[in-house]
């Protein structure tokens, strides 16, 4: 008997100390002396590409140190971002949207990047339009990532829905990088992508359906954000100013000097992936995105209702997701 209680207060303990080292985000941001930055390896995501290549997070940083964990679909970087892995970063605001109705615990403090993102249909599928696109296996990056929320606006204007609503096309995740293996081999019909992934497409011989200032919300379409947790913003809310007052530096100089931000994102992209950017990829992609701070919150109030009408999430009720109060600040 001595042994089994001996037992059971053994397996207590481990529970409790395996509760307080997986606590949640809000509870590992406190005390930090360093900050872990999330983005992916897309021409969308320049300005924390230039952020980091032109050390502008380190002199706002300080004496915080700096680490970096790249993504490749909006899903994963918000489970990073729930689980404390990351503190901060670039997503698009599907993926938020997506954990705030569940949990009100994310926020969108800047925009980052409109536009950025294309509609692509393979030389092979016979599609000329959206309306085409009816029984065809159309790729995506990620289930309710902001490309999958684009396209499913554009299905319903031309009449259509997705399968997973009882409709006819079928939406396939994958990463932006494979799809053009995907469209090789004839595995999908179109994709709906980021920059510079759907100039990549077009230069195998694919034709733009919707280009960015056409596709769902146009110029006015926030295709990347910046984006955080309650718990850090309320610890650390000084790192919240430093990264803000980086991503504005950021900004200014890609507007300032466009030629070498592109040079730097190349850069940046080959040591990620492996694989350089050509300068038509490059200038095709850049010239296909507006980099902004500005969020359009009508828009992402939309991508909200899309969502909702795509049965991922409960609700659509976003009020208090977008604060920009700390960007104002940092100005």
């Amino acid at each position: 008997m001595k042994r089994l209680l001996i037992l059971i207060g053994t397996i207590v303990l481990t529970s409790l100390l395996a509760a307080c080292g997986n606590g949640d985000a809000s509870e590992k941001a406190k005390g930090k002396n360093e900050v872990t930055i999330g983005y992916f390896p897309n021409m969308t995501h320049i300005t924390t590409i230039v952020g980091l290549e032109k050390g502008y997070f380190e002199k706002e940083f300080g004496s915080v140190k700096i680490k970096t964990k790249t993504f490749t679909q909006g899903g994963l970087f918000m489970e990073a971002l729930a689980t404390g892995a990351i503190d901060i970063g670039t997503t698009g605001p599907g993926p938020v949207l997506n954990h705030y109705t569940k949990t009100p615990d994310y926020h969108i403090i800047s925009g980052a990047a409109n536009g950025g993102a294309v509609l692509v249909a393979s030389k092979k599928s016979g599609i000329n339009s959206i309306k085409d696109f009816d029984g065809k296996k159309i790729a995506i990056p990620g289930l309710g990532n902001t490309q999958d929320l684009m396209l499913r606006d554009e299905l319903k204007s031309a009449g259509l829905k997705a399968k997973t609503n009882g409709g006819t096309v079928e939406l396939h995740p994958t990463a932006p990088a494979d799809m053009p293996t995907l469209f090789r081999q004839n595995s999908v019909a179109a994709a709906a992508v980021p920059e510079p992934w759907g100039y990549a497409l077009e230069k195998q011989g694919g034709k733009i359906i919707a280009d960015w200032k056409d596709f769902a919300w146009g110029k006015d379409t926030p295709v990347t954000v910046v984006a955080t947790s309650s718990g850090y913003l309320k610890n650390n809310k000084k790192q919240a100013e430093a990264f803000l007052k980086a991503h504005e530096e950021a900004i200014q100089f890609i507007n300032e000097h466009p030629d070498e931000a592109k040079k730097l994102v190349s850069k940046h992209i080959e040591k990620l992936t492996g694989q350089a950017l050509a300068a038509d990829e490059l200038d095709a992609a850049f010239a296909r995105m507006k980099v902004t701070d500005k969020v359009d919150e009508k828009v992402v109030q939309e991508m909200a209702n899309v969502s909702k009408q795509a049965n991922y999430i409960p609700n659509s009720k976003i009020k208090g997701m977008i604060d920009l109060s700390l960007l104002q600040k940092s100005k």
